[in-house]
């Protein structure tokens, strides 16, 4: 045995190959043990044939070392080709990204000098659960999914982290207001777990005015939570306003993998000039190593970084003539750190990390009891317009030929377009699409086949259905919306 912490690497794509280049030689300057096995993933992969990008053996590896260390990578565009980072956080289950952010000014220059934020961002679910479907000649839908499991678990990850990083406030993003279901179950879990936690202040915010407060007064915030899409947002409006994107690493944590890179992409423009800042993908690095347990090599690393940036050792992206000192290339950059590596930052804050992981594991969703759950109705989605009629789109002229199908159990109570409902009461001339969403509900509990016989009825009729979604009740309680205006 050699000691050494096994990881997986990849060199990626862009500037990919020249920044992990540059940070494998810190890493390994400034005392890190590690032992690499490199994989191949992304676009050459991907434009030769193969649709997940990634080589059949990267996973072995992955599953072995448990750890992936990853320069940006490039998905093509076009052609149907999924997102690496997407299949590598589902496949792993990372589902906590953890994004530090903060300012350096006035080595990097920004408006907010105390910005020091650290966003936690669901990484599998959502609206990045990919699941869409044309379904008329006009619409399109994709699926927003949010799960009581994934939520716990993201929520109390946020929690343990900022009792592990001695921060003081958890603030939750969602959109509740208008997702209620959804993102209201997000917000429904975020107290609940808030609750387990009275040390550190908890507080929502709708997404809207929260991610306008992130680039306007960023000092309201320690750690921000939220779903999928709106991290993915939040992070990057965050990490722009402190002076640089490319300054800004990612974790990405799961229960038997973690992943870490830079928060940028493989910028292709600059690729080969060795021009690139890697101080993304370096401090990605350092979590990377809290995350192994070599805490010494992290602080020493990351100190020797913030020095690096305080004598005014400066790449393209953040040089500033009259303040930097030296604008540097990739190599030189890197050689900057190694050469104050020993040394700490003195007009920066310098970092400690001898207090032990700051880096939580990942926690274990609880499993919940079951509720009494009853069919009570379907969501039938039509693709329909009657050409041969003066309105070819009259709601009224659907009503008549579905209440010619309905059963006398399951009758037609409700049709909505785009989310309006447009029968039984009718809000005058509304524009309405192809696609139309039919709910023919129950006064009580029905059988499945009652849903069936609908439908066959529907086909012999001569209706394009193209969609259902049951109707539940779950110990009572109505689980699915109501359609606007209703």
């Amino acid at each position: 045995m050699s000691g050494k912490s096994p990881i997986t690497i990849a060199y990626g794509d862009g500037i990919g190959p020249e920044i992990m280049k540059a940070c494998l030689e810190i890493l390994e300057a400034g005392g890190a043990q590690l032992e690499l096995d490199e994989i191949k993933v992304g676009k050459e992969l991907f434009l030769a044939g193969n649709t997940s990008g990634i080589e059949p053996r990267a996973w072995e590896s992955l599953e072995r070392t448990g750890v992936f260390y990853k320069a940006p990578i490039t998905t093509p565009q076009g052609g149907g080709y999924k997102s690496i980072n997407v299949t590598m956080r589902k496949r792993l289950g990372l589902y906590a990204n953890v994004r530090p952010v903060r300012a350096y000014y006035p080595y990097a220059q920004t408006k907010f000098t105390s910005l020091d934020i650290v966003i936690v961002r669901e990484n599998e679910e959502d609206l990045y659960a990919g699941i869409e479907h044309r379904q008329t000649e006009e619409v399109y839908q994709t699926l927003k999914l949010i799960t009581r499991p994934g939520s716990e678990k993201i929520v109390r990850y946020a929690f343990e982290y900022a009792r592990a990083n001695a921060r003081r406030k958890v603030t939750c993003f969602t959109k509740d207001n208008i997702m209620k279901m959804t993102d209201g179950l997000f917000h429904q879990i975020f107290d609940e777990i808030a609750a387990e936690y009275p040390e550190i202040q908890a507080e929502h915010m709708i997404i809207d005015i929260g991610a306008a407060k992130t680039a306007s007064r960023p000092e309201l915030f320690d750690v921000i939570l939220t779903p999928n899409l709106y991290g993915d947002i939040v992070s990057d409006i965050v990490a722009e306003v402190s002076g640089s994107i490319g300054l800004a690493g990612s974790a990405n944590i799961g229960q038997r993998a973690a992943m870490f890179e830079a928060v940028h992409g493989s910028a292709p423009d600059i690729a080969g000039q060795g021009i690139a800042n890697p101080s993304g993908l370096l401090l990605a690095g350092v979590m990377m190593l809290i995350h192994l347990g070599q805490n010494e090599a992290a602080e020493r690393i990351h100190n020797a970084w913030l020095r690096t940036i305080e004598d005014g050792i400066h790449t393209r992206d953040i040089y500033k003539s009259g303040s930097s000192r030296q604008r540097a290339n990739t190599h030189g950059f890197a050689m900057g750190v190694i050469e104050r590596l020993g040394q700490r930052p003195l007009s920066l804050k310098p970092v400690s990390y001898a207090g032990g992981n700051t880096m939580p594991r990942a926690i274990a969703g609880k499993v919940v009891a079951p509720s009494k759950k009853e069919l009570v109705g379907v969501d039938v989605f039509f693709d329909w317009e009657d050409l041969k009629a003066a309105k070819p789109r009259d709601p009224a002229a659907l009503a008549k030929r579905l209440e010619a199908v309905a059963l006398v159990e399951l009758p037609l109570e409700s049709i909505g377009n785009r989310g309006l409902a447009v029968w039984p009461n009718a809000p005058g001339e509304v524009f309405c699409t192809d696609h139309w969403r039919c709910r023919f509900k129950a006064d009580g509990a029905i059988p499945h086949h009652a849903i069936v016989e609908l439908l066959a009825r529907a086909a012999e009729a001569g209706l394009d259905f193209i969609k259902t979604e049951n109707l539940y009740t779950f110990d009572g309680e109505i689980g699915y919306s109501l359609g606007q205006g209703e």
